[in-house]
């Protein structure tokens, strides 16, 4: 283990020095942090010199394009301009370059629908994201960028219903984790070929451990990764690059071109198990925040986000609100930035006076008010909060007194309660909470009171497996016996890879696990392990 304190690049602590925790926390402070610890360019560089895009003579469009986010009439696109991804700086030099783009009703581009001009900054590593507007809503469109001679490839993406518009069927796809050294993004293939409106990624996109010359799991012999890939990253060139090494991955790439994606982060986009501004190491506040400054700001600039999301030093409010019609309400939570450190030094331990105070939160006193107040004014049928951690009681062996996890909702049963009665004072019918993280897939019934299994059912908890983390796992992992009798609102536990599709309807909800056999050997096919379905008004989950 890294010794506390030591852990951190020599810039990083350097900044650290120089800045007290209180001016750090200030905007002004945060951005001269940064800047002076990852070498960024002076605030003058948005304004830099103009580069004659006809000179790129390599493909800039490398990392392939995305779009996320679709409200009824506009929708967020996103590209990076990397003739050289593996390099830092992208292969270009401290210059903006100019970027056209796109959107069409047909993929051949013969109805544009709107097109126009956008500059790619150095200062954000030459990322560029557009808030395509003036749209019709529930539309399917095509987009695409040029820049010089090159033209990227076609993007597929679509916009939301009209506000308030019945709606009678909404498809989308839950992700969670991909490690790349864990294995192949074999699922984002299927996926990519799958009819779904919108994914929605759960956290874990990228992760911070060093990838080997051979890609770790994949073991490739087909090339050999640059030897700055193999460390952990910290500054913010190592994040950068780290998202370059991700975005070439050819099913990465296809699952962003073909569907919109609606994002969340967890741990790993900045450091495993990190709370608010506590690292696992134990290192210095003022340490770890220059650290997660250049993560939150690597984050935003490699997904289809909104400039809402861009961070603001080493706070970034990613917790946010989209709508399908009146059929879905999405309340994207964010349960890292704000949350209390874990009790009894993290893992797994039986509850006590630690971790149930109920001055406890995961969410942060602002973001729970927020997710309730929104609870209150929807006219949705069903309520789904996309989010990181197991939010369900899962108890981890069969004691009477049972270990929970202390990184889940477990550790923070107080918060868990008050989003629960928040929920039923607002009269939320049709909740149903979306989980990542833990590599596995689930369905759970969520209980009024999980220590009364006769308790009502208030809901439904759908956990989307890894895309690679954990490598090829189980179809029934050892502790799978374990679970399912500790847990009887448990009602699937799959350990393989894959994602999870969910259907919403009208008068019920659909979820299909999809799963691949392996992902440490690429083009594993896709199977349906377990179906369930949930009635609106009814909550409770049935095998389909």
């Amino acid at each position: 283990m890294t010794p506390v304190g030591q852990q951190y690049a020599p810039e990083l602590r350097a900044a650290a020095g120089h800045l007290g925790r209180r001016r750090f926390l200030t905007v002004t402070g945060a951005a001269a942090a940064l800047a002076f610890a990852t070498n960024l360019p002076a605030a003058g560089a948005a304004s830099a010199a103009e580069l004659d895009a006809r000179k790129i003579s390599v493909d800039p469009f490398t990392l392939g394009v995305a779009s996320g986010d679709p409200q009824p009439d506009s929708v967020l696109l996103w590209t990076r301009l990397a003739p050289a991804p593996y390099e830092p700086g992208n292969g270009l030099p401290d210059q903006r370059v100019i970027v056209q783009w796109e959107v069409a009703h047909d993929a051949r581009f013969r109805r544009v629908a709107r097109r126009g001009v956008a500059i790619a900054h150095p200062e954000f590593n030459h990322t560029v994201h557009v808030d395509a507007d003036n749209l019709d809503a529930g539309r399917t469109y095509y987009f695409r960028f040029k820049t010089g001679t090159w033209i990227s490839e076609t993007g597929r993406t679509r916009t939301a219903p009209a506000a308030g518009s019945k709606v009678s069927a909404l498809n989308l796809a839950a992700v969670s984790c991909q490690a790349y050294h864990d294995g192949y993004f074999t699922a984002y293939k299927h996926l990519a070929e799958d009819d779904v409106d919108v994914v929605l990624h759960l956290g874990d996109y990228l992760y911070e451990y060093a990838v080997s010359a051979v890609g770790g799991a994949r073991n490739y012999t087909d090339r050999t990764l640059p030897a700055l890939f193999n460390r952990e990253t910290q500054t913010l060139e190592d994040y950068r690059l780290r998202y370059a090494l991700y975005k070439t991955d050819p099913d990465l790439r296809a699952a962003h071109a073909m569907h919109p994606f609606v994002v969340t982060w967890d741990d790993h986009e900045v450091e495993n198990n990190y709370a608010g501004d506590v690292d696992e190491h134990g290192d210095p506040p003022a340490e770890f925040l220059i650290r997660r400054a250049a993560a939150y700001r690597a984050y935003w600039e490699n997904l289809p986000l909104r400039r809402p999301q861009q961070p603001q030093g080493s706070d970034l409010q990613l917790y946010r609100r989209l709508r399908w019609g009146r059929l879905a309400q999405f309340d994207i939570l964010d349960t890292r930035q704000y949350r209390s450190d874990q009790a009894y030094g993290d893992g797994s331990d039986i509850p006590g006076p630690e971790s149930t105070d109920p001055k406890r939160t995961i969410t942060g006193a602002t973001q729970e008010r927020w997710l309730i107040d929104g609870w209150r004014r929807s006219a949705a049928v069903w309520n789904v909060v996309p989010q990181q951690v197991n939010f369900s009681q899962r108890k981890l062996d069969l004691n009477p007194v049972a270990k929970v996890s202390m990184d889940a909702w477990d550790g923070y049963p107080a918060s868990r309660d008050r989003v629960l009665a928040g929920a039923a004072s607002a009269g939320i019918d049709n909740l149903m909470v979306l989980t990542g993280d833990v590599h596995v897939g689930y369905a759970y019934d969520i209980k009024a009171d999980f220590d009364n299994q006769a308790s009502k059912t208030v809901g439904t908890e759908i956990v989307a497996t890894s895309i690679a983390s954990g490598k090829d796992g189980a179809e029934k992992p050892a502790n799978w016996e374990t679970y399912t009798k500790a847990n009887p609102h448990m009602k699937f536990y799959n350990g393989r890879r894959g994602y999870v599709r969910v259907g919403l309807g009208q008068e019920s909800a659909r979820a299909d696990f999809k799963t691949v056999s392996a992902v440490t050997t690429p083009g594993a096919a896709i199977t349906t392990a377990a179906s369930f379905v949930t009635e609106a008004g009814n909550p409770g989950l049935k095998p389909a």
